[in-house]
């Protein structure tokens, strides 16, 4: 089988999913930044990916759609810890909410959580948690890394994702008020979270090479899950992780593996991002074809 070019972003939520991949001889495994993920999969750089299932419709005229593949992903059930919103305000009172760039998924999903419980349509307004300033096209072109006072560095609202949430985290004293997004979406839903899943260009999805690598991955993800805590204790400590807050995180907290409840949490999340106007009307996942069914993953995964 040719090798398959398969990329991901490099965080510890990741590592259930991708640990293995780059010493397989059917996979070419590369890492990049979120935001690249999908781009390089519509551009022909990658054949899957795993990205921010909001990535998978297609927004502009021409772009092609990605269809997600039953390999694995990125959800949970509950409490996420790493996809938060902070505010110093009541959340009914947010107006602008600065949003980590780092996810399309969580930020679509923080505009429907403050909608859906708060009445609540803030403005969305892209910042760099790390250079901690507001960035996109709303961030001057001399900006300054932030002023001297770390605290002030921090906006009245703030949503934040990945292991900065953690390891760089805001001021507790800022932020009285704090959503767990993924804990909020299953108390309205009563449905799984799903953050992000492997997906290819919807055209290749019944290419035998993307079923065929699909199915490699998915037994790289059921590997996995057996040895959760050697994973743990190989990526935490480089990422700055407490190692019982980081095992309580991979192996309870999170979901790899996409079976029918996340794929109908996943389903109604881009309908109801359809409604708000995220993504365009009629918005719907493709769904590549189903691999056999895995066997259960470890409690509480």
């Amino acid at each position: 089988m040719q090798r398959l070019r398969a990329v991901a972003v490099s965080y510890l939520n990741t590592q259930p999913l991708v640990q293995g991949l780059d010493a397989l001889r059917e996979v070419e495994f590369a890492r990049a930044v979120p935001s690249r993920i999908a781009p390089m999969i519509r551009s022909g750089e990658a054949d899957i990916g795993l990205a921010s299932i909001v990535d998978a419709v297609a927004r502009e005229p021409g772009e092609k759609p990605l269809a997600l593949l039953p390999c694995g992903m990125i959800g949970c059930a509950g409490p996420t810890l790493t996809v938060r919103v902070f505010s110093a305000l009541p959340p009914e009172q947010i107006t602008v909410l600065h949003a980590d760039t780092d996810s399309h998924a969580s930020v679509a999903r923080a505009r429907g959580v403050l909608q859906d419980r708060f009445g609540v349509d803030a403005k969305i307004v892209d910042f760099d948690a790390r250079e901690r300033h507001p960035g996109g096209d709303h961030a001057p072109s001399d900006a300054a890394p932030g002023p001297a006072d770390p605290d002030e560095a921090w906006p009245e609202a703030l949503l934040l994702i990945g292991d900065k949430v953690v390891t760089d985290s805001p001021p507790a004293v800022r932020y009285p008020h704090q959503i767990d997004l993924g804990e909020a979406w299953h108390g309205l839903t009563g449905l799984p979270f799903v953050y992000a899943a492997w997906m290819c260009d919807a055209e290749r999805a019944a290419d035998p090479s993307i079923i065929a690598a699909a199915s490699v991955i998915e037994r790289q993800r059921r590997r996995n899950a057996m040895r959760l805590d050697a994973i743990v204790q190989q990526h935490a400590p480089a990422r700055g992780w407490p190692a019982d807050l980081a095992r309580d995180y991979v192996a309870r907290k999170l979901r790899y593996a996409l079976d029918d409840d996340a794929r109908a949490g996943a389903d109604r999340f881009i309908a109801r991002c359809a409604e708000l106007g995220v993504l365009p009307e009629g918005s719907a996942l493709r769904w590549a074809r189903s691999a056999p069914a895995a066997p259960a993953h470890p409690a509480g995964a």
